[in-house]
């Protein structure tokens, strides 16, 4: 899992090659912590085909307000540059699967 931030995003995010899932997040987030390890797992899982990261929203405003986000956890995954879906909220293993697969 990567650390994307306000001043890599653009080179890890807008300018890979493949998807990019990131994971909008705060320490103090209940959600967020318990969705950590299903995103630690999916990365695992599609190693090589999608890069997966985590953005805290208080160490990365800028980056956080310019895709609007409002609520954690959420996930914005990115294709070409840009957001291709987005899913907010704690949700099952398999519903990320779904939309991964979409996308991959």
């Amino acid at each position: 899992m990567l650390e994307f931030t306000d001043a890599n995003f653009d080179q890890e995010v807008l300018k890979s090659n493949v998807p990019v899932l990131v994971d909008f997040w705060a320490a103090w987030c209940m959600p967020c912590l318990k969705i950590a390890p299903i995103v630690e797992e999916l990365s695992k899982e599609y190693d090589g085909k999608m890069k997966f990261g985590k953005l805290n929203v208080e160490n990365s405003q800028s980056v956080s307000r310019q895709y609007g986000i409002r609520s954690i956890p959420t996930l914005l995954i990115f294709k070409d540059g840009k957001v291709a879906t987005q899913i907010v909220g704690m949700q099952p293993k398999r519903k990320l699967q779904e939309k991964i697969s979409e996308l991959i």
